[in-house]
């Protein structure tokens, strides 16, 4: 007879990573954060699915088993990225305050996350250089999908436009298209971010000033707007 082998235990094997099928929701984090900080430095055409999982710290296949194709981890990332940058902003849309309280609130949104995140303006700049129709169509279909429930994008900008012409009739503004005033307000939020190496070399601000001069535009940019407003 074969001696029993029950209750024997053989030496225990390397300790294993997730296995197909088990998804880890960490090393899925790592290479997004990873395919962001490269998609930054190359463009998503630039870009190489090696060194993304070089610098997540997994190997290929690994990389390959979460996100099949570089394309499909790039709208991953920025899906993400456009949703922390415009989802915020159609809510402040949305909301019931007045105009002035909106206006500073949008400029808050924009410096705030794109302080938290420096690297999204450089992200979408790259991508519309590469790919401007697919980024165009991204970016609208997330602001749809982070457009607050009951409420319309288009009419969010057409009831903002309204307003802006309510106060002009009024004598209180100057007139001005809707489509003006937002791309004027987005792009004096965004620039700082994506040329702070200019602006720190022409107006002589060291790497210690620019959370100042950050705290300083929440305070400014705001009035600024208004005034360029007031008639």
């Amino acid at each position: 007879m074969t001696a029993s082998r029950k209750g024997t235990k053989g030496p225990k094997g390397p300790a294993r990573g997730p296995r197909p099928g088990t998804p880890d929701g960490d090393t899925e984090r790592r290479i997004l954060d990873a395919a962001r900080t490269v998609f930054v430095r190359r463009g998503s055409a630039g870009a190489r699915m090696q060194e993304i999982a070089a610098e997540a710290g997994v190997n290929p296949a690994l990389l390959h088993y979460y996100f099949r194709s570089k394309d499909t981890l790039a709208l991953a990332v920025f899906r993400e990225a456009a949703g922390k940058l415009f989802g915020g902003i159609l809510a402040i849309l949305a909301s019931d305050a007045g105009l002035e309280a909106r206006i500073e609130r949008a400029v808050h949104h924009y410096i705030d996350t794109l302080r938290a995140n420096p690297f999204l303006p450089g992200y979408v700049i790259a991508e519309l250089n590469f790919d401007p129709g697919r980024i165009t169509a991204l970016a609208t279909g997330m602001t749809d999908a982070h457009t607050p429930p009951g409420h319309d994008r288009r009419a969010l900008v057409a009831k903002l436009g309204a307003e802006l012409a309510a106060r002009a009739a009024a004598g209180e503004f100057i007139e001005i298209p809707v489509e003006q005033f937002l791309v004027n307000l987005a792009s004096m939020c965004v620039f700082p971010f994506a040329a702070r190496p200019m602006i720190q070399a022409v107006v002589g601000l060291g790497a210690s000033d620019w959370d100042a001069f950050l705290d300083a535009r929440r305070v400014e940019l705001p009035r600024f707007i208004l005034n360029a407003l007031k008639r």
